[in-house]
């Protein structure tokens, strides 16, 4: 009888414990994202869009190394090693090996990951040689604004499984730019089939890399499929298939959320905040992040040239009623461009405040005693630094008003805002920056610095030497006292100079349903849903 009951007990355990396997394999058979924007890329080397970088980045790819956002130490990636010269001028990587990359339904690859794929991947960017240097206009936005194209002398193949990059001056921000979302490493032998079709402009919209997921498919206006990586180098992938929802309205987003149809969404305002707290099946998460909304002035177009133009209408507008209306409390008032967690920030004393009357009198001086009209470009998506874009351009149009500045507000889809920014057509624009990594150059250089500029990638078209020279100053030496000062200098400057307002550092929300896990957000850099999965 005892070996009966005992027999009857292990078939019921055993069948619950398979049941609950089954029941959780099911669920993982597939995670659904609400993205807010269609990606302009799949190649995160040709964007700087945030919304695009969170949906392929750490999906599709890995980098050499990356940054701990806890300890801001660098890890290894696909390097195990690196080693830096006394002289600071190269920097030597030991390579992963039996790193395999993506198969596709476009792509199978005969080798392994080696030196060669690194060499390719970056010598593109400033080697006119390399077959996919001048693939979409040779324009790398990120690497070109911190001017890593300019900083590679050559990249020397030691070994298989060894790189060494020879520099033509050490740069402080050498291995945090290394460490980016966009420092991401491509397959060669893809790269090289697809030159033998003469195929070399789909290099960039059909992917192959190393990481957690495959690509599938991409419909535009509706989404983006991923399969799970079975050669996933790291670990083991959960989720069988990742889907993005492109769904560009934020409501819209939410109520996917509520009816299940998404179990993710990105960039809940904070309005719809209190709403998804009241649910127990959403879990709303709320990180600090490096992040600057700002309000940046076309400084080539009249009259914004003018600084005592840009000095009235930073003084006409009520920030604090933007936080309140914007931000619901969820963000903190800019006292910089750089918030207030960087090691390098520093409060500024004379940013302009709300004065109307100091607006006028700046108009009068300037030569425009009646106004003038003019345009904010207002961003259709919700991203960290600005939840709402159209609310504050309308709260701005109605302090502009009273001064006799008359606001047109301009928007596009979004992938179209960012290409005719990018071509400076704009006389305003309200934007913002979120850091890919600790290191404080990474909010100078991408959007202010001349080559930022040249490139498009400057929104307020903006180019001073005595700001440039600040930023190499900074980037020449390791000593972080002396770091600190030339970018405590730079900051100065931006009030002085006024190219743009900063605005408000924002929180970072993520609403997820309750039964899912393994999605963290970080102070910097990209989502990654590597190790997404249902409970």
């Amino acid at each position: 009888m005892y070996k009966l009951l005992l027999g009857i007990l292990t078939v019921c355990l055993t069948g619950c414990l398979d049941t609950k396997e089954k029941t959780l394999e099911e669920k993982n058979q597939g995670l659904v994202y609400c993205a807010e924007a269609n990606p302009v890329s799949f190649n995160p080397q040709v964007t700087t869009t945030g919304s695009t970088i969170d949906i392929i980045a750490n999906q599709l790819y890995d980098r050499l190394i990356s940054i701990d956002p806890v300890t801001a130490e660098f890890k290894s990636e696909l390097a195990t090693d690196w080693k830096i010269s006394k002289d600071g001028k190269s920097v030597t990587f030991t390579l992963r090996k039996g790193v395999k990359f993506h198969t596709t339904a476009y792509f199978t690859p005969s080798r392994e990951f080696n030196a060669d794929d690194v060499i390719f991947t970056f010598s593109r960017l400033f080697d006119v040689y390399n077959p996919y240097h001048f693939v979409g206009d040779a324009n790398y936005p990120y690497f070109q604004s911190v001017g890593i194209d300019q900083l590679i002398r050559q990249i020397v193949r030691v070994s298989d499984y060894q790189v060494r990059f020879e520099l033509f001056n050490a740069e402080s921000s050498f291995l945090a730019n290394m460490a980016t979302d966009f420092a991401v490493v491509l397959s060669r032998e893809y790269a090289m089939q697809l030159k033998q079709r003469d195929q070399v402009n789909l290099f960039d919209q059909y992917p192959v890399g190393t990481g957690p997921y495959v690509y599938k498919e991409y419909r535009r206006d509706h989404l983006v499929r991923y399969y799970r990586n079975p050669d996933y180098w790291k670990h083991d992938v959960v989720l069988e298939q990742l889907v993005y929802d492109i769904t560009p309205n934020g409501t819209t987003r939410i109520a996917k959320m509520l009816t299940k149809e998404c179990d993710v969404t990105a960039h809940p305002s904070s309005a719809q905040l209190s709403i998804l707290a009241q649910r127990d099946d959403i879990n709303v998460q709320k990180e600090t992040n490096l992040n600057v909304g700002y309000w940046a002035f076309n400084t080539e177009r009249p009259p914004f040239d003018d600084l005592r133009v840009r000095q009235a209408l930073a003084h006409a507008i009520d920030v604090e009623k933007i936080m309140q209306a914007v931000y619901y409390g969820n963000g903190i008032r800019a006292q910089s461009l750089l918030p207030p967690t960087s090691w390098a920030y520093q409060p500024q004393a004379k940013l302009p405040g709300f004065n109307p009357d100091l607006a006028k009198k700046l108009l009068i001086e300037a030569g425009f005693p009646n106004g003038f009209d003019m345009t904010i470009w207002a961003m259709p998506v919700s991203r960290i630094y600005n939840p709402n874009a159209r609310k504050m351009a309308e709260l701005m149009q109605s302090d502009l008003r009273k001064i006799g500045v008359n606001v047109s507000i301009v928007e596009y889809e979004w992938n179209t805002f960012i290409q005719r920014i990018g071509e400076h057509r704009h006389d305003s624009v309200l934007l913002g920056w979120a850091a890919d990594t600790p290191d404080p150059d990474n909010f100078f250089s991408p959007l202010l610095s001349c080559t930022a500029a040249f490139s498009g990638k400057n929104p307020a078209n903006w180019c001073d030497p005595e700001f440039d020279l600040l930023l190499t100053q900074a980037l020449d030496t390791t000593d972080l006292a002396k770091r600190k000062a030339y970018y405590q200098q730079a900051q100065a400057m931006i009030v002085r100079e006024l190219p743009l307002l900063p605005l408000a550092h924002g929180m970072r929300f993520q609403a997820s349903s309750a039964d899912v896990e393994g999605i963290p957000l970080g102070p910097f850099g990209a989502i990654s849903l590597a190790n997404a999965r249902k409970k």
